[in-house]
């Protein structure tokens, strides 16, 4: 399944929330992701970002998921940061 996740967490740990996201999934924007994950991955994506956030410090991570992509359109105005990487 296509995923798009963002989060607002507090900046002490907006490090290990990028890391552990990047492990999984495309970073596009500031806190904001997107890729394809298996069901497992998901599950285990979301174990480990509640490994870091605290509710009582109003963090929050929001995960959309998408079964197909179908009748879906990407637009991108000004630079786009998913295109921004290198292979060796």
């Amino acid at each position: 399944m296509f995923l798009i996740l963002y989060y607002d967490v507090n900046e002490k740990r907006c490090p290990k929330m990028l890391k552990t996201c990047r492990k999984y999934l495309k970073w596009v924007q500031n806190s904001v992701f997107e890729g394809e994950l298996t069901k497992a991955k998901v599950e285990y994506l979301k174990k480990d970002i509640e490994k870091i956030i605290k509710e009582e410090d109003e963090d929050s991570v929001v995960i959309y998921q998408f079964r197909t992509l179908n009748y879906s359109k990407r637009d991108v105005v000004g630079y786009d940061k998913k295109n921004d990487s290198q292979f060796l």
